[in-house]
């Protein structure tokens, strides 16, 4: 198995609940197509580089995972059709220094204090 991260970025105008229940279907997809769920990362809300499909801001969220390379092309083409997620991006750890660097993002990741209850709550206030 590989090791993978996703950023993806969800509609800002969902609420609270609604961006929570993305996030775990874009999870569930993951563990559905065999993956392991190292960590997660969530970035809450930000502004766009610049507006995609209207949208100024987006909820960032990071997933950091373990999966045989043959599920990738299934994994992207669900996210692909999931009409909540404005962006996304897989990056592959291939090299041993990739690797470590994998496995020091997914440390940073798990010990990073967790907003991920205050985040979305921000997401609500803002999409008002």
């Amino acid at each position: 198995m590989r090791k993978y991260e996703n950023l993806v970025i969800v509609k800002p105008t969902l609420t609270a609940e609604e961006i929570q229940a993305s996030i775990a279907a874009i999870e569930e997809v993951i563990t559905s197509n065999g993956g392991e769920i190292a960590a997660t990362d969530a970035m809450g809300m930000r502004k766009l580089a610049y507006p995609i499909a209207k949208n100024e801001r987006g909820y960032y969220h990071v997933i950091y995972y373990s999966v045989e390379p043959s599920a990738i092309a299934e994994i992207e083409r669900r996210f692909r059709i999931n009409e909540e997620i404005l962006r996304f991006v897989t990056i592959k750890y291939e090299k041993n220094a990739e690797v470590k660097a994998w496995d020091a993002l997914v440390a940073k990741a798990k010990t990073a204090p967790v907003a991920k209850e205050e985040a979305p709550a921000a997401a609500e206030e803002a999409a008002e």
